[in-house]
């Protein structure tokens, strides 16, 4: 694919006039970026619908997932097209800063975290493959919401990445669909498809996101009555299922909202492949598992399988088992959590509101599911129970159950993760079904999260080994070789400095807190949960404060501790820690005792954006959940291969980050699995814990004696008692906290001696950039289609 530095600036000035009234020189960032964007848009066309085309004629995945955390789209798509440069020329000849262009486009937030962020690394390995693979979810008119801290507090914001349109993607009001819930309800989804552009190929992959619109825009009878609000409630009604992403469920109305949400997406999804299907290749469904192959990115989507019964049965009129057959051979299942409370389940009497045939439907893969339970174990009825998709105790129906049922596959995303689900979380299904479980490390493009974010390393990384890594990131091992060089230690040190200089200057214009480069960058960026454990992070640094308070002489080397995290919009006691994070930094943060030891930044609205500036300066990444309850993890893998040795537990993809760089290069602290199991046996006493760790009482007072100020809300005792209490739900200090607390500093103090022998810290970083091959999303996508989908590249 080839771009002519003089169609792109036609194309440009065409734009600007056609759409803005505006010459090139008038233009503003945002309209060049615009006008930019749908030149290139214009440019694609062939090669887009050749693709298509050509995927048409054989095997396709179809990849559903509630989330896609894009990012920005524009240089990415530049650089994958590899005329990023010839633009940047463009625009320095008219006096047009590239930077300036590229930050007036919204990040497309929709998504939460690793989950949405790895869909979206997912589909770019695609296209870089030339798989014949599409992405289907929403297109929430409002991505996750905009963080503000008001006083220390998470308020949340609407995120409306839409207001001046998205160029980047392309409306198809012809193949709109129309999804009914109830017999009184209908909306219409409507498909927005965007290009999905590998990196020097000429496919073009395809996302498509659906939009709810009414099938009636106005009630003008209503209207002309001037009761106005009831005649815009369809209207209103219907555009709330894209309305939000993750609207806030604690209450029966916002079950609804997100039961509606999930139905939506994948109703739309598998009717539009099945007409596909249909105009190709008849309607002989027996052959739909031969050409289609649908991946279930977690529990979200699961309502697709008793919806494709729906179509097959309902529908298109096949018999039950022979539609059940062929919907077990075309889903696949990731399951993307250790968390029971994660994996979904919905009231019985909540979904036969909401979708009463699709309960129906359930109910009877439930009975023939039971059926073939007790033919397996007739007197294991104690097994049964576990494995009813519906338990008739709770009334509860088990989404993770019906995924693995009505799946041929079933996968973890790192080893540790999918042994723990073998072995104990889903041994029950294991046992039944062994030959469904496979295991998927995760992975992440190194487009964005190498060569694009750091675009310092990547020249050297070019320098030293070429090109070839950009595709193929074993190439990286390549720089093993140059482990000793002190010329090339030293010189990724000075890039380290650049990007942590960039990331200062971002800190400084959006927190007014100066930072000093030269101290530890030690980061902990991640959706906000308590197995996550950001409190055992903020512990320490209370403990530290105390400590340099208590004794100003003790040796502190310099440490800038960087947060970044959101907190769901009902999910109290992770708004507590948010809270207490930033009561603690504005303490630190306004000490002259402290002031050139450690400061404390939490960057407000974490999102792609952001990241692009940490990941490349971080020094520390902080990977400390609980061992066991991180599926696997992503951003430790973008802390990887930018130079950032871990500092966490054996957990998640942890295990093969420390198998690959080596266990010298990293710093592991904490129970692991077997431990924790072991201590549960024994019986764990926090508060004996506490006490006995020196510090550590001191830091769980002061959540309660006013030390830090929670405004009232009860957040810090709520804290306090979740420790050493327990609630309802949970034993007390369920995540291990105040056990881990005393390696974890530890640990941590040895960080100091390691940063301070620069050529030494620099071999430790080198070493994590050079093993870190294996965590590319190219090579999980290359496995999920050999092993699970059964694709092959197909380039036009």
């Amino acid at each position: 694919m080839k771009f002519e530095k003089s169609i792109i600036k036609i194309g440009l000035e065409k734009k600007l006039i056609a759409k803005y009234g505006k010459k090139l020189l008038e233009g503003s960032n945002f309209e060049i970026y615009d006008a930019l964007s749908q030149t290139i848009m214009e440019e694609l066309g062939d090669y887009w619908r050749a693709t298509k085309d050509i995927y048409s004629d054989g095997r396709e995945a179809f990849y559903f997932s509630a989330e896609y955390l894009m990012g920005r789209a524009f240089s990415n798509n530049l650089i994958n097209l590899g005329v990023y440069d010839g633009v940047k020329e463009l625009l320095e000849e008219l006096d047009i800063d590239i930077n300036n262009v590229e930050s007036a486009e919204a990040d497309a937030g929709l998504g939460n975290g690793g989950l949405g962020r790895l869909a979206a690394c997912f589909i770019e390995s695609m296209a870089t493959l030339n798989l014949p693979g599409t992405g289907y979810g929403i297109r929430y008119k409002f991505g996750m919401f905009r963080q503000q801290f008001e006083d220390g507090f998470q308020v949340e914001y609407p995120d409306n990445w839409l207001k001046n349109g998205d160029p980047w993607s392309l409306r198809k009001d012809r193949e709109s669909i129309e999804i009914k819930f109830s017999d009184k309800e209908s909306v219409i989804a409507v498909p927005y498809d965007t290009p999905i552009i590998g990196y020097k190929t000429n496919n073009i992959n395809t996302l498509r996101l659906w939009q709810a619109e009414a099938i009636g825009e106005l009630n003008l009878k209503k209207f002309n009555e001037q009761n106005y609000v009831e005649a815009l409630r369809e209207k209103n009604e219907a555009e709330n299922i894209s309305r939000v992403l993750y609207p806030n469920d604690d209450t029966d109305e916002g079950k609804k909202l997100r039961l509606k949400q999930q139905y939506f997406f994948t109703s739309a999804s598998l009717q539009d492949i099945i007409k596909r299907f249909k105009l190709k290749r008849g309607a002989d469904f027996s052959k739909l598992p031969d050409f289609i192959s649908i991946q279930l990115n977690d529990t979200h989507p699961v309502v697709a399988i008793p919806e494709l019964m729906r179509i097959l049965v309902d529908v298109e009129g096949l018999l039950w088992n022979d539609a059940w057959q062929i919907v077990q051979n075309t889903f696949a299942y990731t399951n993307h959590t250790i968390l029971s409370e994660a994996l979904e389940k919905w009231y019985t009497e909540l979904f036969k509101e909401v979708l009463p045939r699709i309960y129906n439907i359930i109910i009877k893969i439930h009975i023939k599911f039971q059926e073939l339970l007790e033919d397996k174990y007739p007197k294991d009825l104690a097994k049964r129970k576990r494995m009813a998709i519906i338990d008739e105790e709770t009334k509860l129906i088990h989404m993770a159950w019906i995924a693995i049922y009505g799946s041929y596959t079933v996968n973890g995303v790192a080893e540790l993760h999918t042994d723990i689900l073998k072995n104990t979380e889903l041994k029950d299904w294991y046992d039944l079904y062994p030959e469904r479980f496979q295991n998927k490390t995760n992975g992440v493009t190194q487009r964005r999260w190498l060569l694009k974010s750091n675009p310092e390393l990547s020249s050297l990384i070019i320098e030293l080994i070429g090109k070839d890594w950009i595709t193929d990131l074993s190439e990286l091992k390549k720089l093993e070789k140059y482990i000793t060089d002190k010329n090339i230690l030293n010189r990724f040190l000075d890039i380290k400095n650049i990007k942590k200089e960039q990331l200062a200057k971002f800190i400084k214009e959006n927190t007014g807190i100066v930072v000093d480069i030269n101290s530890i960058f030690d980061v902990q960026v991640k959706r906000l949960h308590e197995y996550k454990r950001q409190i055992l992070n903020i512990f320490h640094i209370m403990n530290l404060y105390n400590r340099i308070k208590e004794d100003p002489s003790i040796k502190v080397t310099p440490k800038t501790y960087i947060f970044g995290a959101k907190a769901a919009s009902g999910y109290f006691r992770a708004k507590g820690i948010i809270k207490l994070i930033n009561e603690v930094a504005k303490t630190v943060n306004n000490d002259i005792d402290v002031d050139e030891r450690i400061k404390v930044v939490f960057i407000e609205n974490y999102n792609i954006s952001p990241a692009e500036l940490i990941f490349p300066a971080a020094d520390i990444s902080e990977q400390i959940s609980t061992a066991g309850k991180e599926a696997s993890g992503t951003g430790n893998m973008k802390f990887m291969m930018n130079g950032a040795p871990t500092l966490g537990t054996l957990d998640g993809a942890n295990v093969e980050i420390v198998q690959e760089a080596g266990l010298e290069n990293n710093f592991i602290f904490g129970m692991n699995v077997q431990d924790i199991i072991e201590l549960k046996k024994s019986g764990y006493d926090p508060s004996i814990v506490m006490k006995e760790t020196q510090g550590l009482e001191k830091v769980m007072k002061q959540l309660v004696d006013g030390t830090y100020n929670d405004g009232g809300t009860g957040m810090f005792k709520e804290l306090y008692d979740s420790l050493l209490v327990g609630t309802s739900w949970h034993s007390p200090d369920h995540y291990f906290v105040l056990q881990d607390f005393e390696d974890y500093r530890k640990v941590r103090e040895s960080i100091d001696t390691a940063f301070e022998d620069r050529l030494g810290w620099a071999k430790k970083a080198w070493m994590n950039i050079s093993n870190a091959g294996k965590f590319t999303s190219d090579r999980t996508i290359k496995q999920y289609a050999k092993e699970i989908w059964k694709i092959e590249g197909k380039k036009i």
